[in-house]
């Protein structure tokens, strides 16, 4: 039993699945730091104080789940423009392959006729 944890542990898709979280987290704090240091400031300044907290209907407090709707669309746009600049980045160093095609084989109709006359020969 310890032999198949270890074989499980050391896998190497558990330990690239573990650095991947760890990663993930990492990249998560700066993404959210982007946003509410400064993204959210600047849209704050443009449009005035983006908190909708204090908004209810009635007795029920929407605020803060508009304030969390609002957040997710920021971080996905932000998080969809670094992931576009990291691919043209990456395009940049990488050359266009060219891909020789293969000369095409013969027809159908081509073999056909070679069939036909080689049994023509016998």
């Amino acid at each position: 039993m310890i032999k198949d944890l270890k074989n499980f542990l050391f896998k190497g898709n558990v330990l690239d699945l573990a650095v991947a979280v760890i990663i993930g987290g990492a990249f998560g704090a700066v993404i959210t730091s982007l946003v509410e240091d400064v993204i959210t400031p600047i849209i704050g300044m443009i449009v005035g104080q983006p908190d909708f907290s204090s908004i209810k209907i009635g007795s029920i407090a929407i605020g803060n789940f508009i304030n969390a709707v609002v957040s997710f669309l920021i971080v996905g746009t932000v998080l969809f423009f670094i992931v576009k600049a990291a691919e043209r980045a990456m395009a940049v160093g990488k050359t266009d392959e060219v891909v020789e095609e293969e000369p095409a084989g013969p027809t159908q109709e081509e073999l056909l006729i070679e069939i036909r006359d080689l049994l023509a020969k016998k």
